[in-house]
């Protein structure tokens, strides 16, 4: 199957090949006998040529082209290095970049070498990326769904939020006036659609996000006429969405999808100046980063939200810093760490001023910091004094149905930890009468851990009709 690697130069990848939409959508999903086919139609290679390139025999690479799937990272690894991939397109195929520089992302000094500072993209080259994931969601779902969520795929976007000079001036004279009513409806939709997905679930209204994305917001921001104010106003609505977007595809366990929408909701908060809903994607981002195990990510990116949050000067968005930092370091059971974090943001939370929290934070509360204690001392092994905050989380508003299923879970998953099972399975049903209100991937992932959590004491009734319960209501494991 293998065989030694000869260079590729005769192959004539162009630079901009990497840079096609097609291609880049090929590679988040890891179909190489695409990526072939399309190497081949571009640089018109034959199989033969293309296997020597990248160190494979022709009949294996007649196989990835015909359907086989490639798993291993060792043959992707040849794949990356026989085709000359930039880093940008090694991250998307879920590898470690080669250098520090990045193609596309990287500036080319006079010298015509790429340098280390990243390019100052244009906030209407972010705004064109972002339209093109949001139609691609829209016309092609099924390809993004599959993208692979790639930790070093976060370190490019939170290097430019922090290195970029400033963007130009968000204006624009367009055919279409763009005024104050037209942000306010953005916004009025964001805190519907926010509401709507805190009391139902992600993907009861993802699908919606994206459409109104693609359909309404793309022709107000590419066709209006707006001065720098307003667009920075405008162009902050929209990242709200954007936001809640991938928070949403988070939710849904479309994680590479969500990257993509978070990274390029970051990329324009950088244009509107507003520093604070910076902080609050780099959060998400370490949410998303921890959530999937990749703990020394989301302790960076919690770090680079806390920094943000004090140059924002919201107190309270240091606080969910810190709480998403601790929680990194609980999962990496790194206990001095965690309680230094955790020490900080309930200092934190006490001095905060919440006369002027921005709309979209007003889910950070007691009770949501009492819930990330849970969490934390539940990783640790410290099951009394998560229990405490476990119970302390559920005093909470009614209106945050998800998350009420979540610390639901948590308080059964302790309790089951203290060897009790049948008090972890009637709250456990609890929370299965709230998730069969969801659209929720994590929230039957949480549930489906509970179920395997209590499956070992299936001979007392209460457990058993729990662990049944979960079956008939989320359906059987597959």
């Amino acid at each position: 199957m293998l065989r030694a690697a000869v260079p590729l130069d005769h192959l004539r990848i162009p630079g901009e090949f990497w840079s096609r939409e097609r291609v880049r959508d090929v590679l988040r999903v890891r179909d190489i006998g695409v990526l072939f086919r399309l190497l081949s139609r571009h640089t018109g290679a034959s199989q033969t040529r293309i296997g020597a390139a990248v160190g494979l025999e022709q009949g294996y690479v007649s196989r990835i082209i015909a359907g086989r799937k490639v798993t291993s990272i060792d043959v992707l690894e040849r794949i990356a290095d026989g085709c000359g991939m930039p880093d940008e397109a090694r991250m998307m195929l879920g590898l470690a970049p080669r250098q520090r520089s990045c193609h596309r992302d990287m500036a080319v000094g006079p010298n015509g070498r790429e340098s280390d500072v990243p390019v100052n993209q244009s906030w209407r080259e972010d705004i064109r990326a972002a339209m093109q994931l949001w139609e691609g969601d829209v016309n092609r779902r099924d390809m993004l769904r599959q993208a692979v969520f790639s930790s070093a795929g976060y370190t490019l976007p939170a290097l430019r939020w922090f290195t970029a000079p400033t963007s130009q001036p968000v204006a624009q004279n367009g055919r279409r006036t763009v005024g104050q009513p037209d942000i306010d409806t953005i916004q009025e939709m964001a805190t519907t659609y926010r509401r709507l997905d805190n009391q139902y679930g992600g993907g009861h209204n993802r699908d919606t996000v994206a459409r109104y994305l693609h359909h309404e917001v793309t022709p107000l921001v590419t066709e209006g006429r707006y001065d720098p104010t307003t667009g920075r106003r405008l162009l902050a609505a929209v990242v709200e969405l954007a936001q809640l977007a991938g928070w949403q595809a988070y939710d849904m366990a479309e994680h590479g999808l969500a990257q993509r929408y978070l990274t390029h909701a970051l990329d324009l908060a950088r244009a509107t100046e507003d520093v604070g809903l910076g902080a609050e994607i780099l959060a998400a981002m370490s949410h998303q980063a921890t959530y999937l195990g990749h703990t020394a990510t989301g302790v960076d990116l919690a770090r680079a939200a806390r920094q943000t949050a004090h140059r924002a000067g919201l107190t309270v968005l240091a606080a969910e810093a810190l709480v998403m930092e601790a929680h990194a370091h609980a999962a990496a059971r790194d206990e001095r760490a965690c309680a230094t974090a955790l020490h900080h943001a309930e200092r934190a939370l006490d001095r905060a001023d919440r006369s002027s929290d921005p709309q979209w934070l007003g889910y950070f509360d007691e009770a949501y910091l009492f819930a990330k204690f849970g969490h934390c001392f539940h990783a640790l092994g410290q099951n009394q004094r998560a229990e405490r905050f476990a119970a302390r989380s559920l005093r909470m508003d009614e209106r945050y149905v998800r998350g009420k299923a979540f610390n639901l879970v948590l308080l059964a998953s302790i309790h089951a930890q203290q060897g009790e099972p049948e008090r972890a399975s009637a709250i456990g049903t609890e929370a299965l009468t709230l998730t069969s209100q969801l659209r929720s991937a994590r929230a039957v992932r949480y549930l489906r851990d509970l179920q395997t959590q209590l499956t070992t004491h299936r001979r007392l009734p209460a457990v058993r009709h729990f662990v049944t319960r979960v079956d008939v209501v989320l359906g059987h494991r597959r």
